[in-house]
């Protein structure tokens, strides 16, 4: 199975974008999608697969929040 994490882009230089998950940045490639600076987007093995809406990151992160709480119980 395979899991897309939503974070946001912070920075680019040239195709390689810092994006920030929760206050961790990582560096993921942009060059299959056209980003900038401040958009949501959702990264799988260090690249950017596509822009989301800053609804649905949300919705996803919290998703992933109530996943992680009941697999800490």
């Amino acid at each position: 199975m395979c899991v897309a994490l939503p974070g946001t882009v912070l920075e680019l230089d040239g195709d390689v974008a810092i994006v920030d998950f929760s206050g961790n940045q990582v560096r993921a490639r942009a060059g299959l999608v056209p980003v900038v600076p401040g958009d949501r987007v959702l990264v799988h093995a260090g690249c950017i697969l596509q822009k989301v809406s800053t609804d649905t990151a949300d919705e996803m992160e919290e998703l992933f929040r109530e996943i992680d709480e009941v697999l800490s119980e």
